[in-house]
C-alpha cells in the first residue's frame, strides 16, 4: 500500500471510517458480476477499486478504525484482495437492507467501542484525487461534526449537467475553518433527467457524493428521532443479535430514511475531483485517453478510430476504423456496444438468460 496514504498524523483519534461495500455494478458488465462485483475491478488504477479507497482510508485512520460494510459472500472477496485487514475488519451484514439500516447498526457498534466516535463513511467505489485535499477536508467535516453536532454530506460542484447522481441544495452559510465551504442543506433532489440536471447545475446545486461525516451518537440520535422504524429496533442487536436486528428492519437509504427527514444535515464542499464512474463510458475521465480519445485498458489496439472504450482481461482486441464503441472482453464474454448505449446495459441484462447474465465464473461461463 502507499506510503502516502498510511500516515494517520494530524486525525482525531475518535475518528472511524466505515467503507460500504455491497452492490454489484451491473453497468460493468460482464467484467462485474454477482462474483467479482464492481468495487473488485481496476478501474482507476491497477489496483481494484476497494483497495483504493483503503488506500485512502489509511491516511485518515488506521487499520483497526476501519470498518467494511459487507454480505458474507463479498467479505471472502474483498479478504482475498486486502488481506491485511483482517476478518475483524467487517461488519457483514446478515441481509441486504439498504444504506440506512447498516449504518445505523455501524454506528451501533462503534459508539460501544468509543461513545466519542466520529464516523466517515465511504463508498468502496469510488475515484478521488488528489488524495491530500481529500484527506484534509474529511478532517475538517470531522471536526465540524463534533463541533456542531450535524450530520454532514460532501457535496460537489459539478462540471456537467448529470443525470446518474443526486443533488444537494444548498441553504445557509455555516462558520467553517478556513477554506471550508460548509452550509445547511435546503433539499436532497434525486437523480434528475437532463433538462433538470441542467437547471441543478444552473441554480448553483451540488452533487451528493455520497459521502457522510458524523458523530455516532448525533447519527443514531436523528435516526431514532427521524427513522424510528429504524431506531426503535437497534436496542435488538444487544438484546438478541445483529440478525434479527436485520430480519425486521425495513430496507431504506439513509438519504430517504433520515437524512432528507433531519433538520440537522449540513454539507461541505469538496475541494478535490470526485467520480462516482457509473459505466463503461465513464471511463474516458477515470483512465487517460489517447489523442484521439480512445481508453485502452489490457490487450487492446484501436486503429483510425476514435472515442472508443477497450477493456480486455486477456484476449487482445483490435478494432480498426470505428468510433465511440465499447468493447469490453471478461472470461469467455465479449461485449460490444456504443458509449451513447453503454450507460443502458441494466436493459440488456433483463433480456440476457440467466447463464449469460449471472456466469458461475467471474466474466465468464462453464
Amino acid at each position: 500500500m502507499p506510503e502516502s496514504t498510511k500516515s494517520s498524523t494530524g486525525t482525531d483519534p475518535h475518528v472511524y471510517v466505515t467503507v460500504l461495500a455491497g452492490g454489484v455494478g451491473s453497468r460493468f458488465w460482464p467484467a462485474s458480476t454477482p462474483g467479482r462485483p464492481k468495487q473488485l475491478l481496476s478501474l482507476a488504477s491497477d489496483e481494484p477499486l476497494i483497495v483504493d479507497t483503503v488506500n485512502r482510508a489509511l491516511g485518515l485512520v488506521p487499520e483497526e478504525r476501519i470498518r467494511i460494510l459487507a454480505s458474507d459472500r463479498l467479505t471472502e472477496l474483498i479478504l482475498e484482495v486486502l488481506p491485511s485487514l483482517g476478518r475483524e475488519a467487517f461488519m457483514v451484514e446478515p441481509q441486504a437492507r439498504g444504506t440506512a439500516p447498516v449504518l445505523a447498526w455501524a454506528a451501533w457498534e462503534i459508539a460501544k467501542i468509543d461513545p466519542a466516535a466520529v464516523i466517515v463513511s465511504l463508498h468502496a467505489d469510488h475515484i478521488i484525487k488528489p488524495i491530500t485535499a481529500y484527506l484534509q477536508l474529511l478532517r475538517d467535516a470531522a471536526d465540524l461534526a463534533q463541533e456542531t453536532g450535524r450530520l454532514f454530506a460532501v457535496s460537489v460542484p459539478p462540471n456537467r449537467p448529470e443525470t446518474g447522481y443526486g443533488y444537494i441544495e444548498p441553504g445557509e452559510r455555516l462558520d467553517a475553518p478556513a477554506g471550508v465551504q460548509a452550509f445547511t442543506v435546503a433539499a436532497f433532489h434525486e437523480k434528475p433527467d437532463t433538462e433538470t440536471a441542467r437547471r441543478y447545475v444552473t441554480e448553483g446545486h451540488f452533487w451528493n457524493s455520497g459521502i457522510f461525516v458524523w458523530t455516532a451518537a448525533a447519527f443514531l440520535g436523528e435516526v431514532r428521532k427521524v427513522a424510528p422504524e429504524i431506531g426503535d429496533l437497534l436496542p435488538l442487536i444487544d438484546d438478541e443479535s445483529s440478525e434479527a436486528f436485520f430480519a425486521q428492519v425495513p430496507s431504506a437509504t439513509v438519504d430517504v430514511a433520515v437524512l432528507e427527514r433531519s433538520a440537522r444535515v449540513a454539507s461541505v464542499t469538496a475541494t478535490f475531483d470526485w467520480d462516482d464512474v457509473g459505466s463503461w463510458e465513464d471511463l474516458t475521465r477515470s483512465r487517460e485517453a489517447d489523442a484521439s480519445g480512445n481508453v485502452v485498458v489490457g490487450l487492446g489496439h484501436v486503429v483510425e478510430g476514435e472515442s472508443n472504450v477497450i477493456y480486455t482481461e486477456g484476449s487482445t482486441v483490435v478494432t480498426f476504423g470505428v468510433n465511440g464503441l465499447v468493447v469490453v472482453q471478461s472470461g469467455d464474454i465479449t461485449l460490444v456496444s456504443t458509449t451513447e448505449r453503454a450507460p443502458d446495459l441494466k436493459r440488456l441484462l433483463e433480456q440476457l438468460p440467466a447463464s449469460v447474465r449471472e456466469p458461475t465464473t467471474p466474466g465468464g461461463t462453464d
